[in-house]
């Protein structure tokens, strides 16, 4: 999907109406996780936890299958979940609200004009007819069964890996701190891993790391150990994706993906926040069931929907995600506009590239 679609200057009106977590909609308690989530990181010092916050119920089954992306240009439209009623939102980010008249028919609200889904025999909505208007669905999601959006290498990974293996990092002035790489779950074993480097399940369909493992420099280890503690008692856990990444594999990934994909991934050159040791792909788990939560995207997927502001999918996939930014931004780390699953933590300019693989980082720490 293209990623101009959505004209950012109207984020407010979805802030408002979907509370998706928009820069610049003001400041909402922390205590209340269902509210519009902040545009930056909260001053203030009342507890993220509390009675009100428990995430969203789920919309009827039946409605997944129409929520996602239609038609182009001026007939753009997202349909999404708001607090158990469909909403479409437009390229400008209008939200137009829908009353259900049927099992596929809705009609908009106020303005009653019709609204109809076409659907195939599994309830996925193909086609999006708005009035005597037909808007043919945008198959951007993985398909069905499956969680992990691919993008094809423009070149084989095994030989762009010995490249990178044999190249070396930009050279950098510093001074920096010295590298305190920590492991997260000696720290904490409540951090669950899920490494899709060290898989095949990946955005380039091929394994990368040899060890399934996750560190951070110690500050920014601590820290998230602090954030994963703040959401127990909410049900959830942190489940990480990526954490510390040696700089050849930042090499592999620039090369791998052709150039309308490289905004997903780092400049070699310029080198990784990862290679610092200071930033983190994760999302939730539930306690209860050890199971990751859905998100309006899922991880490492080059559309819009993994923008952070993206106001597709269903309320409580939108909290989930809320929910996830505040913790984390309490903790000093800073959220990644494009993609909902990075952050930053503030100490990343203090320390330099790094390109140690996994097995040689001791394994003390």
């Amino acid at each position: 999907m293209s990623r101009v679609r959505l004209r950012r200057g109207r984020a407010l009106v979805a802030c408002l109406v979907l509370a998706v977590d928009v820069a610049g909609c003001g400041r909402a308690a922390v205590t209340r996780a269902t509210a519009a989530p902040t545009g930056a990181r909260s001053t203030s010092s009342a507890p993220i936890t509390g009675s009100s916050d428990r995430a969203p119920a789920p919309p009827p089954a039946n409605w997944l299958g129409l929520l996602g992306e239609y038609g182009d240009g001026p007939l753009f439209r997202i349909v999404a979940e708001q607090e158990g009623r469909l909403q479409l939102v437009d390229s400008a980010l209008h939200v137009t609200p829908l009353a259900q008249r049927g099992e596929a028919e809705f009609v908009t609200d106020p303005g009653s004009e019709r609204v109809r889904f076409e659907r195939d025999a599994t309830g996925h909505g193909t086609a999006l007819l708005l009035g005597s208007v037909r808007l043919a669905r945008n198959e951007i999601e993985p398909r069905a069964g499956t969680n992990q959006l691919r993008v094809t290498p423009v070149r084989p990974v095994e030989e762009l890996r010995a490249e990178a293996l044999a190249a070396s990092p930009p050279a950098e002035a510093g001074p920096f701190t010295a590298n305190d790489l920590v492991e997260l779950v000696r720290l904490d074993s409540t951090i669950h891993l899920e490494i899709r480097y060290a898989t095949t399940n990946n955005f380039l369909g091929t394994r990368v790391y040899d060890q399934a493992r996750a560190f951070m420099q110690r500050p920014a280890a601590e820290a998230l150990v602090r954030a994963n503690r703040t959401l127990r008692p909410l049900g959830y856990g942190l489940l990480i994706h990526d954490a510390y990444r040696p700089w050849y594999v930042t090499k592999v990934f620039w090369d791998a993906v052709p150039l309308d994909t490289r905004w997903l991934v780092a400049d070699p050159a310029q080198g990784s926040r990862h290679n610092r040791g200071a930033a983190v792909d994760l999302t939730l788990y539930e306690l209860a069931t050890g199971r990751p939560v859905e998100m309006p995207s899922t991880y490492d997927e080059s559309t819009e929907r993994a923008y952070a502001d993206y106001p597709g999918g269903t309320t409580r996939q939108r909290w989930h995600r809320a929910l996830l930014r505040r913790v984390m931004e309490a903790e000093g780390f800073q959220f990644n506009a494009h993609e909902w699953w990075h952050f930053d933590h503030s100490t990343w300019r203090s320390y330099a590239i790094n390109n140690v693989p996994f097995d040689k980082i001791a394994a003390t720490r």
